[in-house]
């Protein structure tokens, strides 16, 4: 504006200059030339300023006279601003991604309950497709009794636990629902589904052991009992021989348990092996002498080692997978059945011990738990035979260990094939 008045200023003082020389009327129009040329001046830094607003991302144009002073500081605060946005934009992008990351469901729903955003965990956990779903009610998304009473309480002080089935698999979730900001509304879930199985598990290791000590202990309490209660001479050598004879059995078979589990613990304590080159045909022989012991002759023996096949491995452990699968064999092959031991070099590089039987089989739902602890296809059968309920399980880890892959093949009533396939990076040669 002060420029605007000087300016009129300058070209009045020029008109009243040039008056006394060229006439008044010659002053008056060089002054109204001047105010001309500044009206069409101003008019184009108008149009300049004109073009600019349309664009207000780029720099204000140069020398629009006075405007200069009034776009230099809108120019600077818009830029400003636009840092300031971008600088946000950056948070909340940030903050989207840690969302992104988080272990946990995330669903963010309005005053309605309807979805307005969900991380992909959430996704994967309900089954959420965020372009589909975005403005739906959850209700109508997440159709479980349990999840409609909790989320139409007034508070919610603790989750909620679910068990809904996605894509065919049943997933176990931990739902807490939380208000937040004005008429907004958070839900953080959480897959329980592992733990849940691992309580599961340990609840069923616990009972499978009170179980299977409990047998043995009551045989032997019981015997115990006897020999405090009845006078010494109303037993005969025979009858005491006998009762110590099955004492003994049953605290052998508490040892048994134990030391089984002791084994597993240890195996369990790391998840890989080192150790050095093992050969497998010696380990094999050993425990096939210990098989003909066990079978008495009953069983039909067909061998198939390769000798100089060599394993890296912990031996003591290596023997104990080899021995148990070949026990399993004797123990549920009927007399004069056939088991096959096989050790060799497949194909593609991987060693493979296999034990096939004639025995009588496992039934196709058995299969997937044979691995477990303490499971038995015929609790009655298993015990018969002395077994601990342990062998695979402890087979299983063995593998794990050593890289390998337990496999079953069976079918009930037409025998079964173990087989322990280890990877060409353990394989080697005498």
């Amino acid at each position: 504006m002060i420029k605007t008045l000087i300016s009129i200023g300058i070209w009045a003082l020029l008109g009243w200059l040039c008056a006394p020389w060229l006439g008044a009327n010659a002053g008056w129009m060089l002054f109204t030339f001047g105010l001309l040329a500044m009206i069409l001046v101003s008019g184009l830094q108008l149009s300049r300023i004109s073009r600019w607003v349309k664009n207000i991302d780029a720099p204000p144009p140069p020398s629009v006279g006075p405007w200069d002073e009034v776009l230099a500081p809108i120019y600077r605060q818009l830029r400003k601003n636009r840092q300031d946005i971008a600088l946000l934009n950056q948070h909340v992008n940030g903050i989207m991604l840690a969302a992104e990351a988080l272990p946990d469901g995330a669903i963010t729903l309005n005053e309605s309950m309807q979805l307005t955003w969900c991380n992909q965990t959430a996704s994967d956990h309900i089954g959420l497709n965020l372009e589909t779903d975005r403005g739906h009610s959850i209700f109508n998304i997440l159709r479980a009794p349990e999840f409609a009473r909790y989320a139409r309480q007034n508070t919610w002080p603790g989750p909620v636990l679910l068990h809904l089935q996605n894509d065919g698999q049943e997933k176990s979730l931990l739902v807490q629902l939380t208000p937040y900001g004005v008429g907004q509304f958070l839900i953080v879930t959480r897959d329980v589904t592992q733990v849940e199985k691992l309580e599961t598990t340990r609840k069923d290791f616990v009972a499978n052991v009170s179980h299977e000590l409990r047998t043995p202990l009551t045989v032997l309490s019981g015997f115990l009992e006897t020999l405090r209660d009845m006078p010494a001479e109303s037993l005969s050598g025979e009858q005491k021989a006998r009762y110590q004879n099955l004492m003994l059995e049953q605290a052998q078979r508490m040892q048994a348990i134990v030391a089984d589990l002791l084994t597993l613990s240890t195996l369990e304590s790391s998840p890989t092996a080192g150790g050095e080159p093992v050969r497998m045909g010696s380990v094999i022989r050993n425990a096939l002498q210990q098989g003909h012991i066990l079978s008495n002759g009953q069983h039909v023996f067909v061998e198939n080692i390769a000798e100089d096949l060599c394993i890296t491995g912990v031996e003591t452990e290596l023997a104990s997978a080899v021995s148990n699968l070949l026990t399993n064999a004797i123990r549920y092959t009927p007399k004069d059945g056939t088991i096959t031991v096989s050790w060799y070099l497949t194909e593609d590089g991987h060693a493979c011990y296999s034990v096939q039987d004639t025995g009588i089989g496992i039934a196709s739902q058995d299969i997937p738990r044979l691995t477990e602890r303490f499971y038995r296809v015929d609790r009655g059968r298993s015990r018969a035979t002395g077994g601990t309920g342990l062998g695979l399980a402890i087979t299983k880890h063995v593998a794990m260990r050593h890289n390998a892959d337990l496999t079953i093949h069976s079918r009930f009533g037409a025998g079964s094939l173990f087989s322990l396939v280890f990877p060409p990076a353990r394989v080697s040669l005498a």
